[in-house]
């Protein structure tokens, strides 16, 4: 059988997939916090955002990680509602 070409430390397809998901999550809360009109809350939630999924970036646990990435889109669509109704 011949030697995997792959680095030892190279993702699985499904690791590669939920690290999509992750990271496509973490912009569209960069993306939505940037809409928040008060300067001090805008550096608050990227702050918070920011240690959130530094806290959280060693996590290996797969029912773990979709957990946090259905908390995450919980979470960005509150803000997403906050923010529509702030403008109306």
């Amino acid at each position: 059988m011949a030697a995997s070409r792959l680095p030892p430390a190279a993702l699985t397809l499904k690791q590669f997939m939920r690290r999509q998901q992750v990271l496509l999550l973490y912009r569209k809360i960069l993306r939505a916090i940037r809409q928040v009109p008060s300067d001090s809350d805008r550096k608050y939630l990227q702050d918070w955002a920011r240690e959130e999924f530094k806290r959280n970036k060693s996590a290996t646990e797969e029912a773990a990680i979709r957990m946090m990435i259905t908390q995450g889109n919980v979470q960005l669509k509150e803000l997403e509602r906050t923010l529509a109704l702030a403008k109306s």
